[in-house]
């Protein structure tokens, strides 16, 4: 019991200190002062993928020439829970990996929005559903070697089905509810393959165990 309670405290502490929502919380990472760009050459440019080639010196002097850099989007995905406390999944087919997927459900930011609007209007697109809260999660880089974006985490509460889905042209997407403990178990069961999300799922999990959904008001992230 003393072991759980600390490990909950010390949760709720690393959501205080780490976790605040803050949209532009991925520059903290940043450290542009200590290593030189030298160079920067577009070889292909398009809205969802554009890739340049680059050369920077690092803080001891190291010259590292070409260094290949894809550009995307900044993206957002959510933890997605229904009122009746069925989680919201996605499956779709990733032709890239050419696996049928099941993912949660989010996207690429609009140039206008902050990471809280997209994921709302991102769920309402895809699920169809709109959440009474939408907590922020944090922030993680999928692939830092080579992608130069930002994935923002949320946990959206109460959900309700409002409208249709309103899918991209390219896109057909089909929507899985499922218990909690069921996503539990895929989870610990490796199903969840897409990295990002499931470290949306981790977290999720972990802010449901400290601040159960009939409490809410009691988070800083409110």
């Amino acid at each position: 019991m003393l072991r759980r309670f600390l490990e909950k405290k010390c949760f709720h502490l690393f959501y205080f200190l780490i976790l605040i929502p803050n949209s532009q919380f991925h520059t903290s990472f940043k450290i542009n002062n200590l290593y030189k760009s030298l160079s920067s050459e577009y070889i292909n440019k398009h809205p969802y993928f554009t890739a340049r080639k680059d050369s920077y010196q690092t803080p001891t002097g190291k010259l590292v020439d070409p260094y290949f850099v894809v550009e995307i989007p900044t993206s957002v995905v959510a933890m997605a829970i229904t009122e009746e406390n069925e989680v919201i999944l996605v499956k779709q087919y990733r032709y890239p990996v050419n696996a049928l997927l099941t993912e949660l459900p989010g996207g690429f930011i609009n140039p206008s929005e902050q990471p809280m609007q997209a994921i709302q209007r991102e769920l309402l697109e895809e699920t169809g559903y709109s959440f009474a809260s939408v907590h922020y999660l944090g922030v993680t880089a999928a692939n830092p070697g080579v992608l130069n974006n930002f994935t923002h985490m949320f946990l959206a509460l109460g959900g309700r089905k409002t409208a249709d889905q309103q899918l991209d042209n390219n896109e057909e997407i089909e929507i899985v509810l499922q218990p909690l403990e069921n996503v539990r178990l895929m989870l610990q069961h490796r199903e969840i393959p897409q990295s990002m999300h499931a470290l949306c799922l981790f977290y999720g999990f972990n802010f449901l165990e400290v601040y159960a959904p009939g409490q809410d008001n009691q988070s800083p992230l409110v």
